[in-house]
């Protein structure tokens, strides 16, 4: 289990140093202006799905539908081609419609700034068709237990928006942008690549279009587990993407504030989403077939002491980490960030961000974790119901506290909203078998480890 969990972590620490070195030459090139916001805008909407798809959501709704399914091909290929000819449909949409969709994301842009960014956002809408054909492939590897290609490949897209900011870092900002939003659609295609040519090797590719040909034939069989399988995806997109949708509605907020409001979520969203989807994604995507697996055999005592372990292992690398975050945080925004275009005050401001979601790391990690034992045992209405309390209260504590605290108002207020999504996921989940994952021996380790760590800070920060 190690090996599957350091497999996912060492593939998405390549992929995000890359996005670092992106987000480094995107500061340095475009800095905190109206410029980075409109792309940041722009690449929203897809970056929004990329993560519910591409993060556990799908596969923690598809993935015990198809374990489950006595016909496991047919049912993947219909579930394929419904999602792939809805997700076209809403791209064309998009296109046909881009200044209202743009409006929707930034609600707080004039109208001047709404049809700068609606191109940008119609181009970089077609990323999620790519996504979604790379994240069921992943979905269908993930079964074989096989993690490295999707962990590695997000690396693709990363390395495309670093090959456009170095050519076109000389041209005019709003070609940059440009040049940016046709590298997301590069890079997309490339990931999927990527997964075809694994796919066909393992031979799943092949199983899959024999599929696509014989679907409609004895297509009763498989009805069943497709009905199940659509009943669970909705309450599985809330449930599992409440840390995104509540990014999604800090933009959406930020718009009102004052020009650059939006990069600075971004870039702290971005050094946040580092330790989240380092250890807890990659512990979760890694654990989450072998628990649905012994769910569905019954085996709930060997399913429990895998999450037990994964709990303490992930409590000990979060809890470092947010801490770490928290009296860090001017300098490592200093250290990424601030070249070029970002100056002084930006750092600054962006640091304040990253405390306020720092604060939320262990809930969010921790959420990602417990949620696996729902979603395994098809109870994907109740994470839902989780996911819509911890939005509604995440929106009216944004509400508040944008107004004493800007942008990093929006930050404290995703973090609040995730100790309410993982006190409501344990509650579900048992507080008497949460607590039954504790001993002395472990919360004394922990206890060292935070100690030894906030003097050893105290001492760096002193020199």
């Amino acid at each position: 289990m190690l090996k599957k969990i350091f497999t996912n972590s060492f593939g998405i620490l390549i992929s995000r140093i890359l996005g670092f070195i992106r987000d480094l030459l995107t500061a340095s090139i475009l800095g905190a202006n109206i410029y980075s916001d409109i792309f940041f805008v722009a690449f929203k909407f897809p970056n929004l799905f990329r993560r519910i798809f591409a993060e556990g959501a799908f596969a923690q709704s598809f993935l015990p539908s198809y374990i489950a399914s006595k016909h496991k091909n047919r049912f993947a290929a219909a579930v394929f081609i419904r999602f792939f000819t809805i997700i076209f449909i809403f791209s064309i949409l998009v296109t046909l419609f881009s200044p209202l969709f743009t409006k929707l994301i930034a609600f707080g842009f004039d109208e001047e700034l709404i049809n700068k960014a609606s191109l940008y956002v119609a181009i970089n809408f077609y990323y999620l068709d790519f996504i979604f054909i790379v994240t069921f492939l992943a979905a269908l590897l993930q079964y074989k237990e096989h993690f490295a290609t999707t962990a590695f490949s997000t690396a693709l897209l990363n390395l495309s928006l670093i090959s456009a900011l170095i050519i076109f870092q000389k041209s005019e900002k709003e070609n940059i942008v440009f040049a940016m939003s046709i590298a997301v659609l590069i890079g997309g295609a490339l990931q999927v690549l990527i997964h075809l040519y694994i796919s066909k090797k393992l031979n799943i590719l092949k199983r899959l279009i024999l599929s696509f040909k014989e679907l409609n034939k004895k297509r009763e069989k498989i009805e069943e587990d497709l009905q199940k399988f659509y009943k669970n995806f909705i309450p599985a997109i809330l449930g599992n993407s409440t840390a995104q949708i509540s990014a999604f509605l800090d933009t959406w907020l930020a718009s009102f504030l004052v020009s650059g409001s939006i990069s600075y979520l971004y870039y702290a969203n971005r050094v946040f989403q580092l330790p989240l989807a380092l250890f807890a994604i990659a512990t979760a995507t890694a654990l989450f077939p072998s628990i649905s697996k012994k769910i569905k055999n019954r085996n709930i005592e060997e399913a429990q002491k895998i999450l037990k372990d994964s709990f303490w292992l992930l409590l000990y690398l979060l809890t470092l980490s947010s801490i770490g975050a928290v009296m860090l945080s001017e300098e490592i925004i200093k250290l990424l960030f601030e070249r070029g275009a970002f100056n002084f005050e930006d750092t600054k401001v962006t640091a304040l961000v990253l405390s306020m979601y720092s604060i939320g790391l262990i809930p969010y990690g921790l959420t990602k974790l417990f949620s696996l034992w729902l979603y395994a045992n098809h109870q994907q209405n109740i994470a839902a119901k989780i996911g819509v309390y911890s939005l509604v209260l995440n929106l009216i504590f944004s509400l508040v506290f944008i107004l004493y605290l800007q942008a990093a108002g929006l930050a404290l207020a995703t973090s609040l909203a995730g100790f309410v999504l993982f006190f409501l996921t344990i509650k579900r989940f048992g507080i008497n078998n949460f607590f039954s994952f504790f001993d002395f021996k472990r919360v004394l380790i922990l206890f060292l480890l935070v100690l030894i760590e906030i003097v050893t800070l105290f001492i760096l920060k002193s020199l």
